[in-house]
């Protein structure tokens, strides 16, 4: 009695059921699904750490000097010639071999040059002791004027311009050679100027070698 009584009941759960599926709904409690994102980030909401590196650009400076030798003949007109010219000038105005030595001949392309047991003991006992007294006379020339003094800048006489061939100077690669370059600077709007004896090719650039005189 007891279950007959029960039926009608069930019967309406059961039509109820049945009317809701055939309308597409669901009898179960459906949950929102997590993200992918959310289901990797660790608990506390803190962000992942990134795993992304980076990598710094390097610059390389090659020395001109460990390079080979090229016929080119060197201009006086570039920007590179010109920066070489105005770290002589720096040198002889601050009194300081070392801030002229970009505009000297690279030892790594003496070496390569000169026909010697050792190239570099003359680079540097002899030449470049040499390049450091011209530095210290020619800024003793210029006296009390190092302070307002300005370069004008250095003129290459071309006619004194030859190449050198292999032999002729202790040397086994050929190179151009200048004698008598002019520096020229101003102090209160009057031009005066240092002798530049003696400069030498490198791949196209020049180099002084002898400043003053060569000894």
């Amino acid at each position: 009695m007891l279950r007959r009584s029960l039926l009608p009941g069930a019967a309406l759960l059961a039509g109820l059921a049945l009317t809701a599926v055939a309308c597409g709904g669901s009898t179960e409690t459906s949950t929102s699904p997590t993200t992918a994102a959310g289901a990797d980030q660790p608990a506390g909401g803190d962000a992942p750490a990134s795993t992304t590196s980076t990598s710094e650009a390097t610059t390389t400076t090659v020395d001109p000097g460990s390079l080979p030798q090229t016929e080119d003949r060197p201009s006086s007109d570039s920007p590179a010639f010109d920066a070489r010219v105005q770290a002589l000038w720096d040198g002889i105005v601050a009194d300081d071999p070392e801030l002229a030595q970009p505009m000297f001949f690279p030892l790594a392309a003496y070496e390569q040059v000169k026909d010697m047991a050792d190239p570099a003991s003359d680079y540097a006992n002899r030449l470049m002791t040499q390049y450091a007294g011209d530095i210290h006379a020619y800024h003793a020339q210029l006296g009390d004027d190092a302070d307002k003094a300005t370069l004008v800048g250095m003129t290459v006489p071309d006619y004194n311009t030859q190449w050198i061939n292999p032999g002729i100077e202790y040397n086994v690669i050929g190179y151009w050679r200048v004698l008598d370059s002019t520096l020229t600077y101003e102090v209160d709007g009057v031009e005066q100027s240092f002798n530049v004896k003696s400069m030498i090719s490198w791949r196209g650039e020049w180099y002084v070698v002898h400043l003053i005189a060569i000894k």
